[in-house]
């Protein structure tokens, strides 16, 4: 129904791999990835990637987003562009059920002195 297969690794795969020198690209947007993602993760936006997909991939890439949809969706694309990406099964949510995530969320504190 979709053409070709595209490669997936699930959580717990990915756990087992996933050191400094795996590359791991989360394709949420900014605020998304602050407020929790997966160690060694780094954040490039869906829109970001598929526009520059050389900029970031250089090797095999893991492609990681909230439950999968767009992280498969990209996959998709950039395979056909004959990038070496894979797509995580599950995204951020079934690896932070299974492991918990980083949490980097800034809390926002109000200054009572200034505030009228």
């Amino acid at each position: 129904m979709f053409g070709k297969e595209i490669k997936q690794i699930t959580v717990e795969e990915l756990k087992k791999i996933n050191n400094k020198k795996t590359v791991i690209i989360d394709v949420r947007e900014q605020n998304e990835y602050d407020a929790k993602h997966i160690p060694n993760a780094i954040n490039v936006p869906y829109k970001t990637l598929i526009k520059n997909p050389s900029e970031y991939i250089t090797g095999t890439t893991y492609l990681i987003c909230n439950s999968g949809g767009s992280s498969r969706k990209a996959v998709r694309k950039l395979s056909k562009k004959e990038f070496d990406v894979i797509d995580v099964k599950g995204g951020v949510n079934a690896y932070g059920h299974r492991y918990g995530l980083i949490r980097t969320q800034k809390l926002v504190v109000e200054d009572k002195k200034t505030k009228k």
